[in-house]
């Protein structure tokens, strides 16, 4: 069917009511007044109700370009300014659709818009180009000419060749206004290889209503195409200089090559077909293979000098320095290995049979099998050492890879080989240091690592550790899969809090708790006095370091939960002997290796070992030996084991506008700022219970203080301390100097579990406190406390901080009732004489 357009002519303005065809994939209709090309198709369901109702009427509709992509628009999805147009012909399918041409021939501004019978009606003010008025004529006839020119031009430098009947259309119209639509029109549309207006600028063009408007910004529009063509015309001469240049130095250096062969000084190019045959026979991965030839062909085709060929190589000879498929003689014998860790580490009871255990299951499975094992200790306790002595059990490479500090998570992935001068990550530096692929990797300070900008390092191993992901760890510098399903990975770390959660989720945690005195000066005698012995070239007859010397060593030279120090001092001490015995055999003149010729053995003792290590570092005890006034004991546990703080209470008529104030110094947490203001507010809730029915809270001011303020402190578990410290300056009743507590506290006085309890009986038993307040859900806790601790100490479980004042508050009455004396035996307990070995 076709329709004759009617005659618009007669009105610059009206108001009219017309159906909409919404226009989708980003198409634009200008009032051109000639047929549409290509034809619309109205398919959705209110754009064919939109066609019939026109051609039921005067057969014009409003065309509006949607917003919202290519889905159904709403009411509010179209541009406020759209073309008016007589549909010509039209075709309805057998589905249902209707193909139309159509004529715009003018525009216009949208009102509202309305859904009547399943389609949009809109409300609009029909625009039409107005007549140019004669005091613009000379105006627009100038800006015509240069729109014409920019156009001719436009159509040069992109090779367009519009028809004779095109051309005619354009340079013939009279109106600017049309002349502009014509333009953007052409310049719109798409072609390989060539510049055009996007859908927004054609909308800009149809929503510019005043033919000077219209023109002045098509003119700018193709301009600015213009501008760009040049640009990428001057970027294109300059890409071409260059790749002649490139091809002239390789003509050039082929030339070279073929003449230095002629002279017999040439080189068999890269040496690719040695490196293809490596690669052949590394075993690697099918990627990997294929990678690594790949990389080959490409070293094959540049110049040896260039600095791509170096990157090139450097990238292989990592591929192959990889150990793809060289395992190890691993064989696990558990007796052997049980004697190899006893060898090297003394006690440790617990922690080696949970290592036997692990190497009893993979000895079953053939493989690793399990969770990755973490240990978890303060420093010095033989954490990396251990994963040492398991290497050496289990026939294993060993590899440490230090995480502390580590921030970048290009550290165990690796740098992209976009970077210059770009590595593998740590984790394959390391597989290539071991040499097989299944060494034990142990991953040293796992607590120490933290994240910034450039990622996150923990987020990194949660691959590296995971057993259904590391046999496809892709490095980013390799970019391949490499296997690490048959390593045995091993964490250890100082604080089991800073692990992250899901990396700690990966791993079995197995403590490695500080060593009591006697196991101190055990280690020091079996392993750490004939090693340094041996380090400094003397013999036992030459040194004798007595039990009396090494107790005084570690009571008075050392505070700390491993045997670090006391190493130190036992160095110490072997220099100063060697010394003496090199500068006595120089006044002889006899041979300082001779042990038969250097006189009777020096004996280091607890009465001369001033003279070698100076004065004692520490004292007796740091802790009050007088019973004070609001000075208590706490137990508090570190990075580096338990130790015993001192906790200063003290009052004084308050002097400020605010009433009853607490101060806190020593550098205290928010946390055990926390305890404190909850222990002060239990003693206001219970002062009668505490006899401080006298004491008004208002008139006094508390200031406790932690000293060594220099030390950071936190943590709930000084609240029966900071409570007991308070109740004693407040009553003035003095507290048990040979007493020490431990544990949090609530608001109503009870007393919850606290953490680290071996650590701090032992930090207690180091300096010599007698008795320990815990909490009584802490009592099952006993069974890992060492017989020989247990047998000097008598520790009462207590439930409420009424207990802990009649234990520790003077001149409560001490009751004995509930205690656990020293050297009791306790249900499910190891005996008082059981070694402290067998306890770890």
């Amino acid at each position: 069917m076709r329709r004759k357009r009617r005659n618009p002519t007669g009105y610059l303005e009206t108001i009219r009511h017309l159906p909409i065809i919404a226009l989708k994939e980003e198409r634009v209709i200008l009032p051109l007044g000639m047929p549409s090309k290509p034809p619309l198709w109205a398919a959705r369901p209110r754009s064919i109700n939109a066609v019939r109702n026109a051609l039921a009427g005067e057969g014009d509709v409003l065309l509006l370009t949607q917003k919202t992509g290519s889905g159904q628009p709403g009411e509010g999805d179209f541009y406020e300014v759209g073309a008016v147009a007589s549909i010509l012909e039209n075709l309805e399918t057998p589905k249902g659709e209707i193909k139309i041409i159509v004529e715009a021939f003018a525009r216009a501004i949208v009102l509202d818009v309305a859904e009547e019978d399943e389609m949009f009606i809109a409300r609009v003010r029909v625009v039409e180009n107005a007549p140019i008025e004669a005091s613009d004529k000379d105006d627009m006839d100038a800006l015509t000419g240069r729109l014409l020119k920019a156009f001719e031009e436009y159509n040069t430098k992109t090779s367009r060749n519009p028809s004779h009947e095109d051309e005619s259309l354009i340079t013939n119209e009279a109106h600017p206004g049309q002349l502009a639509d014509l333009v953007a029109f052409y310049c719109g549309q798409k072609e390989p290889n060539n510049l055009n207006l996007a859908y927004e600028q054609l909308q800009r063009v149809l929503s510019t209503l005043k033919a000077k408007d219209r023109i002045e910004l098509v003119l700018e529009m193709v301009g600015d195409l213009l501008e760009i063509i040049d640009i990428e015309e001057k970027l294109t001469a300059q890409v071409k200089k260059q790749v002649e240049k490139t091809q002239r130095e390789y003509y050039l250096t082929e030339k070279l090559k073929a003449i230095q062969k002629e002279l017999g000084r040439g080189v068999d190019g890269n040496d690719t077909e040695e490196l293809r045959e490596r690669i052949k026979g590394a075993k690697m991965s099918e990627e990997a293979e294929e990678k690594g030839l790949k990389e080959v062909d490409r070293l094959d085709q540049m110049p040896p000098m260039s600095a791509e060929s170096g990157v090139i190589r450097s990238y292989i000879d990592w591929l192959l320095s990889l150990p793809w498929d060289n395992a190890s003689e691993a064989k696990i014998e558990l007796g052997d290995a049980m004697k190899m860790l006893d060898e090297d580490h003394y006690g440790l009871k617990k922690v080696k049979e949970r290592i036997v255990e692990y190497l009893a299951v993979m000895k079953l499975v053939e493989r690793i099998h399990g969770p990755i094992l973490c240990f978890v200790g303060p420093p010095g306790v033989g954490k990396t050492s251990l994963g040492r002595s398991i290497a050496r059990a289990t026939g294993r490479e060993f590899v440490r890879m230090s995480l502390g500090g580590v921030r970048d998570e290009a550290e165990i992935r690796g740098h992209r080989r976009t970077y210059i001068g770009s590595i593998p990550g740590r984790v394959l530096q390391g597989m290539r240091d071991a040499g097989t692929k299944d060494p034990l990797f142990l991953l040293d300070e796992v607590d120490k690592m933290s994240m910034d900008f450039r990622g996150d390092p923990s987020s990194a191993l949660l691959e590296v550790l995971d057993p259904e992901q590391n046999n496809t760890f892709r490095d980013h510098y390799l970019d391949v899969a490499f296997d690490l399903s048959n390593v045995m990975f091993i964490t250890t770390a100082n604080v089991l809090p800073a692990i992250p959660e899901p990396l700690r989720d990966r791993m079995e945690v197995i403590e490695l708790p500080g060593y009591t005195e006697l196991e101190k000066m055990k280690i020091a005698k079996q392993f750490l006095l004939p090693r340094q012995l041996a380090a400094h070239g003397l013999t036992k007859e030459q040194l004798r370091l007595t039990d009396g010397a090494l107790h005084h060593i570690v009571e008075f030279y050392t505070r700390e939960a491993g045997v670090r120090n006391l190493e130190r001092e036992v160095t110490k001490i072997c220099r100063k002997v060697a010394k003496h015995i090199v500068a006595e055999g120089d006044k002889s003149g006899a041979e300082t290796k001779d042990a038969d010729d250097q006189g009777k053995p020096i004996a280091v003792t607890a009465r001369n070992l001033e003279q070698y290590l100076g004065p004692p570092r520490f004292l007796q005890s740091k802790t009050e030996k007088k019973d004070r006034v609001g000075v208590t004991h706490g137990l508090v546990y570190t990075q580096v084991g338990g130790d015993v703080i001192t906790i200063e209470a003290t009052k004084m008529p308050t002097t400020a506008a605010e009433e009853g104030r607490l101060t806190l110094t020593g550098q205290l947490g928010d946390v055990m700022r926390e305890s404190a203001t909850t222990a002060l507010s239990y003693l206001r809730s219970a002062a009668h219970e505490h006899g401080l029915d006298e004491v008004d809270f208002q008139k006094w001011d508390i200031h406790i203080h932690v000293p060594e303020g220099a030390v950071p402190k936190d943590g709930p578990s000084a609240g029966i301390t900071l409570a007991t410290a308070m109740l004693s300056a407040l009553s003035g009743r003095r507290v048990r100097a040979d007493i020490a507590m431990t544990g949090e506290i609530t608001l109503h006085g009870n007393v919850l579990p606290i953490g680290g309890l071996k650590e701090k009986l032992l930090a207690a038993h180091r300096l010599g406190i007698d008795e320990i307040l815990i909490p009584k859900d802490n009592q099952k806790d006993l069974v890992d406390i060492p017989a020989d601790v247990r047998k000097k100490m008598t520790i009462r479980p207590v439930e409420h901080v009424n207990e802990v004042v009649r234990r520790a508050v003077l001149p409560a009455e001490r009751e004995e009732e509930g205690a656990i004396p020293p050297g009791a035996e306790i249900p499910g307990l190891p005996t008082a004489q059981t070694p402290p070995s067998s306890l770890g």
